[in-house]
């Protein structure tokens, strides 16, 4: 690649400031040949959010002329999808990607990093990332685990799931063996549920020998390659506690520290574009996947007003209860929900007004 070409890739990923940084000259003499490896928590079948990593690492070495690369492995070919961070800790790989609330065994607040039920939508939980203090609180944490993280992806909204039975009232919950990450299981789990937390390619065949009742893993695009509709006919909206599930490019912070300022630069505005990447691929199939699904048997069902009043109030105890023992679990949820009391009347004034006047409108546009 030119350098012309790199620094058009460096504008084009969304921070010129970034590039100023990284002047030509500094390129030309002092491009290092760095090798590193990456773990993704997600198999290779799910092209949209293992195919981040893998645009994530394409960027890198479009952007060193070859000098950076990553090799990008699926879960198994080196650790479990659930033990990605762990291997980054320990140096076993240098970086990840992974949800950060697979780790909430470790680290509650970690939780808050990906998305708590009823926290933020996608954009809201980028610009809290950025601008609300959300990266500095997280990477806190995680130098306690000898990390650091970049945000690199987001699948928006999640769907609630496929369920083997439909779920009318809060009773129904109970006893419901489902496969659900981070947080939202123990929310759930205050309403009768068991949850378990299943790595993404282990799902299909728990639900089909019926060890599991219900399963979420994303949204329409996905959960049709994961094959849900062979098993579980209820397809439900919306996933309360994934309104924007964001991903984490996550480095060990010594291999962070030893890359020279320019390559933590461009590092920084990979993890940017491909954020930005598997946001707009979800929004470009998702709709599609979930026509195909509709068409092939899928009944659509949303969770009852009664389910939804019911998490919101178990989920708000939930909060309470890893506050009160957990300060940096506390430091995270209060950032966040400072920061949505401050967007959302914005966004009800402003984006959810136009949002739902164009879905009303939308045969007559």
């Amino acid at each position: 690649m030119t350098t012309m070409k790199r620094r058009n890739f460096l504008k084009g990923a969304g921070l010129a400031a970034a590039a100023g940084t990284v002047a030509a000259p500094a390129i030309a003499q002092s491009m290092p040949e760095i090798r590193w490896r990456l773990t993704s928590s997600f198999p290779k079948s799910l092209d949209t959010i293992f195919g981040t990593a893998q645009t994530f690492a394409k960027y890198m070495a479009d952007a060193t002329d070859g000098k950076f690369q990553i090799q990008v492995f699926a879960p198994g070919e080196i650790v479990g999808g659930l033990q990605a961070m762990d291997a980054v800790e320990n140096g076993s790989v240098e970086c990840a990607h992974t949800p950060l609330y697979y780790y909430i065994g470790r680290e509650p607040s970690l939780g808050v990093a990906t998305g708590l039920p009823f926290s933020l939508n996608a954009r809201q939980a980028h610009s809290w990332w950025h601008f609300a203090g959300g990266k500095e609180i997280i990477n806190e944490v995680l130098a306690k685990y000898k990390c650091t993280s970049l945000v690199c992806g987001n699948s928006g909204a999640q769907m609630g799931g496929f369920f083997r039975k439909e779920i009318n009232t809060v009773d129904d919950l109970k006893g419901l063996k489902f496969r659900i990450g981070g947080l939202g299981g123990q929310v759930l789990a205050k309403l009768g549920v068991v949850p378990q937390q299943i790595a993404p390619g282990d799902v299909y065949p728990a639900l089909e020998r019926g060890t599991l009742d219900a399963a979420e893993f994303v949204g329409p695009y996905d959960d049709e390659k994961l094959g849900f509709l062979k098993v579980a006919k209820y397809y439900y909206a919306p996933g309360f506690w994934e309104g924007g599930a964001m991903l984490h490019l996550v480095v060990n912070k010594a291999k962070w520290d030893e890359l020279p300022k320019h390559y933590q630069a461009i590092m920084s505005q990979a993890s940017e574009a491909a954020n930005n990447w598997m946001l707009a691929k979800y929004d470009a199939v998702n709709g599609q996947a979930l026509r195909r699904m509709v068409g092939a048997g899928a009944e659509l069902r949303t969770f009852s007003p009664a389910i939804m009043e019911a998490s919101l109030k178990a989920a708000n105890e939930l909060y309470g209860e890893l506050s009160a023992k957990n300060a940096d679990f506390k430091k995270a949820y209060d950032s966040m929900v400072a920061y949505r009391n401050d967007v959302l009347p914005w966004w009800q004034l402003n984006e959810y007004a136009f949002d739902t006047f164009m879905i009303r409108t939308r045969g007559r546009v």
